[in-house]
């Protein structure tokens, strides 16, 4: 859903098989003489303060699940797919018991979905976990004002809703699954494309996305995995229809509210359209 950038930026990013194209990341080399306090400051202390927002929100989702369908993700579908995508990100599995074990004893927890629109007339969809709506979306509404977005009705109908499969680069074999496999899979499986998970750039192998209308999800994942693939999880989320392309300028001042917006610990996912 979006050209490379910030975190913010790539991270609802789109990359279509069945067009053919292919996306290339190109960085920026090495230099010699940099000491280790200045990788550990400038790499892994952002690196591990975006962790433990991950996992901040992944706790969120687990109470919001368990409050809602019980502790028990044997008996709560949504529930053992939070878990699924917490062990995928490598959540700690005390940190994953501890969080639907105190569900109970948590304050009620409200999904809301949040329609906006950014610089160059880009659409913006957040999803809100959060035990205080009034304050969510007061903080939500700064962020926009402060970075040239606002709160608008209708950017919904920037989207599409669709099943989203996430599989492991590798097969349950251990085999690296390519592109091409992953396409032929998809065709059988039901699903109408694949793309790379670029939410996954700290790997070095990236996670594949298999997207299917939501009606299929279940059974796409299922057949996903009689294949002899290893599904991650498998949610619905927001697509875009149409994208928007900004001018360099323009595009500067939405990676700052992509940023701002994923900064902000009460928004859960973040979708976008720009091209």
């Amino acid at each position: 859903m979006a050209t490379a950038g910030p975190r913010a930026l790539a991270r609802s990013s789109w990359w279509s098989v069945a067009a053919g194209r292919r996306g290339v990341s190109v960085g920026c080399p090495s230099r010699a003489g940099h000491n280790r306090w200045s990788k550990v400051k400038n790499v892994k202390g952002p690196r591990d303060a975006a962790r433990s927002r991950l996992f901040q929100r992944l706790g969120w989702m687990l109470r919001a699940a368990a409050r809602e369908g019980g502790p028990d993700p044997a008996l709560n579908a949504q529930l053992a797919n939070v878990v699924e995508q917490c062990r995928a990100k490598n959540m700690p599995k005390s940190s994953i018991e501890a969080a639907i074990h105190g569900a109970e004893r948590s304050a009620a927890v409200t999904r809301l979905l949040y329609e906006a629109r950014g610089p160059g007339g880009l659409a913006l969809l957040l999803e809100v976990l959060t035990d205080n709506p009034r304050r969510s979306q007061q903080d939500v509404r700064l962020i926009l004002t402060r970075n040239g977005g606002t709160m608008a009705e209708g950017a919904r109908h920037s989207f599409e809703q669709k099943g989203v499969v996430h599989v492991g680069p590798r097969d349950l074999q251990g085999h690296p699954v390519s592109l091409e496999a992953a396409l032929e899979v998809a065709l059988e499986a039901g699903a109408q494309d694949v793309c790379p998970d670029e939410e996954e750039e700290e790997e070095e192998e990236p996670s594949l996305k298999f997207i299917c209308e939501t009606s299929a999800l279940r059974t796409v994942r299922e057949r996903l995995e009689a294949s002899g693939l290893r599904p991650l999880s498998a949610t619905i989320e927001y697509l875009p229809r149409d994208r928007v392309t900004l001018t360099e300028g323009t595009q500067e001042q939405a990676e700052r509210l992509l940023q701002a917006l994923d900064d902000c610990p009460d928004v859960v996912r973040l979708y976008h359209n720009i091209q």
